[in-house]
Order: C-alpha cells, then structure tokens, then sequence
C-alpha cells in the first residue's frame, strides 16, 4: 500500500507549483548539461527532497528511482564516529547530517555496513 503523500507527489518540475522562478532555473541548468553541485536548505517541509527528486529526473530520467540504502561510519578529526544514512542512485548520494549519531568506541578511516 502506497502511502497518500507519496501517491500525489510531483514526479517532475514541470508537475511543481509554486516557487515556478526556481523550476525554470533548475530546468535552465538541466538543459545546459553543466550542472553545478548543489546544497538544498530551508525548514522541514518546505519541498526540498521533492524538488531535488524531480531535477534528478530531468536531468537523468527515471533511474534516479533506484535506490541503494547503506550505512556507513566516518572517523571525524577529532577521533569521533559518525553512523550516516546514505541513500544513492547510480547518478546521485544523499547524506542528511541531522541524521548522523555519534558512536562510542575506537576506528581508523570509515567502513560500510551492509542494510
């Protein structure tokens, strides 16, 4: 069973309607082929991860659905863990750092945990 929000949700940027400047912009940039790296921010439920989901599409078609899910563990400078959530397609990772938790104990580099 699909979930509401999911069902409806805008599955291109043309399907978005509001904030229409920046859809042209991100169309603009698709089209170009020299797409930037990019940083999406704002508050919680303000529309970033669809918008990014439906760039991703122009820009790659509809393999951008698949997903691979992983967990990975990074060693920061200062000799602390971070378990990160990493989402990934073959065309794009999403790392969302409020996600990340500190983990005790000692690592040298970082590894990858099989979900």
């Amino acid at each position: 069973m699909t979930l509401w929000v999911d069902r409806y949700r805008p599955h291109t940027l043309d399907d978005l309607h509001y904030h229409h400047g920046l859809s042209a912009r991100l169309r603009s940039l698709a089209a170009s082929g020299d797409f930037p790296h990019m940083l999406f921010y704002g508050p919680s439920g303000a529309g970033k991860k669809t918008r990014i989901a439906c760039t991703l599409r122009q820009l790659f078609g509809s393999g951008v659905e698949k997903l691979k899910i992983d967990q990975r563990v990074f060693l920061t400078p200062s000799k602390r863990k971070l378990d990160v959530n990493v989402v990934q397609s073959n065309f794009h990772i999403e790392l969302t750092p409020r996600q990340a938790t500190t983990m005790s104990g000692s690592m040298t580099g970082w590894s990858s945990k099989k979900s």
